[in-house]
């Protein structure tokens, strides 16, 4: 398959890496001989793949995403592949200035400010936001016979409760925005004091923006007051940041049950240090 798709791309490679931080797609760094670097890309599934080129289509031009270079439909074995230009840095860290955290909320903003495109049908982009609390159900429970194989019955009984009450309990959601489902440090690209751009548009929907903060809150903004407040005022630079604090409870706990969920699904021993941080989150959350 990986043949296939170097062929397909008619690419002239010098050296290749597979990228390790990439849990559902298969990614590899590229230096062609004439000394540019790319990446392709192998989504996990066809949807995958669906969602990811209508996401180029519509964010090119509007927020800082690489470039989509080429592309595959692919075939009855692979599910297509994107060709994509680098985007210059590395991955975000907790070890940044408020000027980047400042940044990142512009960026994170920027993106939710595009809403569900009027001229033409999207057939991998859901526009979920019109029976959001049906979404959100769907997700939890289409997780929860996962998650029952894994917990305790004591703490996954909790758990569904505790899932029924804090539902009933939020706010009106925020949208209909684009919503990136996966914004975490990972998906940041920093260069220096410039942020660069986001990455990996697999999961990506038409939503209330509420459910995005919830990965970037665990992974960076939670460590650091200042880095928090930054974000804060450059999100409300591009458009009024709903007030995270009535939300963002609910969706750290979805989360770490949805994670655990994941984990059986993906397997418990390849994602061992995964699923163990996320039961021990839940206990916090339901005991």
């Amino acid at each position: 398959m990986l043949d296939r798709v170097i062929d397909n791309f008619g690419m002239q490679i010098q050296s290749m890496n597979e990228v390790e931080d990439s849990f559902s797609s298969t990614v590899y760094k590229c230096k062609l001989v004439n000394s540019q670097t790319v990446f392709f890309k192998i989504p996990y599934s066809k949807l995958k793949y669906q969602r990811e080129l209508e996401a180029y289509r519509i964010l090119s031009g509007k927020v800082a995403v690489p470039e989509l270079l080429d592309f595959w439909s692919g075939d009855d074995e692979c599910p297509g592949a994107f060709l994509l230009s680098e985007l210059k840095g590395s991955p975000l860290t907790a070890e940044v200035s408020p000027n980047v955290a400042y940044d990142v909320g512009v960026l994170h903003a920027s993106m939710h400010n595009i809403q569900p495109p009027d001229k033409h049908m999207l057939t991998g982009i859901k526009n979920e936001f019109p029976s959001w609390t049906s979404f959100l159900e769907n997700q939890f429970y289409s997780f929860a016979e996962d998650v029952e194989g894994v917990m305790d019955k004591h703490t996954y009984n909790l758990a569904i409760k505790k899932f029924e009450k804090m539902k009933r309990q939020l706010p009106s959601p925020d949208g209909p925005s684009f919503i990136h489902m996966d914004f975490r440090p990972a998906n940041i690209i920093v260069d220096g004091e410039e942020v660069s751009g986001i990455i990996d548009f697999e999961s990506v929907r038409f939503g209330s923006t509420e459910i995005d903060f919830t990965k970037l809150y665990r992974d960076f903004l939670q460590f650091d007051d200042s880095i928090y407040k930054a974000f804060q005022e450059g999100y409300n630079s591009i458009r009024p940041l709903m007030d995270l604090g009535s939300v963002l409870p609910f969706y750290r706990f979805t989360d770490a049950f949805n994670s655990i969920g994941w984990c059986k699904r993906r397997g418990t021993e390849k994602n061992a240090l995964f699923l163990e941080e996320n039961i021990r989150l839940l206990k916090q959350f339901v005991l």
